[in-house]
């Protein structure tokens, strides 16, 4: 039987040895301090470019693993419009592709800001602005509940999905899996 995460004694209580990580975490700190030092050699229009470009493959490949290909003339075109860069002719992004953007930036560009659940319910809005997952109606902004049977990270044809994830039973959560 498949064990999720949320079903171990001590989640989500984490646990690490800093003794088994620490060298890990010293040679990236190390590699994002020289590459940081080779941007900042770059000037400014070098450096937005490779911003652009990272902002770019992450919303693309974010979406890929959700299975959602997205247009990645849109996606740059959708960032280059919101950060305010000139990139010449910019496309017209679908909805869709303006949701996962805005909520990207919001989440790369606003790290430090608290994660409230108004800010991810804004989030699964920008997601979902329809109101819908595919063919399916799903309850944007709020939490879910299991009306519907539990939520699940499927895919593949119909009567052959292959769950990837199913998330804790919103009445069993116990506390753990959402904040009041």
């Amino acid at each position: 039987m498949t064990s999720y995460i949320y079903e171990q004694a001590d989640w989500p209580k984490f646990r690490w040895s800093e003794q088994k990580i620490a060298a890990q975490l010293a040679r990236v700190r190390h590699h994002q301090g020289r590459l940081i030092g080779r941007m900042e050699g770059l000037g400014f229009q070098f450096k937005a470019e490779a911003v652009l470009q990272t902002l770019t493959e992450e919303v693309i490949k974010s979406s890929e693993i959700e299975g959602e290909i997205l247009d990645r003339e849109q996606v740059r075109s959708s960032i280059a419009r919101r950060l305010g860069m000139d990139i010449g002719a910019l496309m017209p992004a679908d909805r869709n592709v303006e949701g996962v953007v805005e909520m990207m930036l919001d989440a790369t560009q606003k790290y430090s800001e608290p994660l409230t659940a108004d800010r991810l319910f804004a989030w699964h809005a920008s997601l979902f602005p329809t109101g819908r997952s595919g063919m399916s109606r799903i309850a944007v902004g709020k939490r879910r509940d299991d009306k519907t049977g539990p939520m699940q990270v499927v895919s593949g044809p119909l009567g052959r999905e292959r769950i990837h994830y199913q998330a804790p039973a919103a009445k069993h959560c116990g506390g753990k899996c959402r904040r009041s």
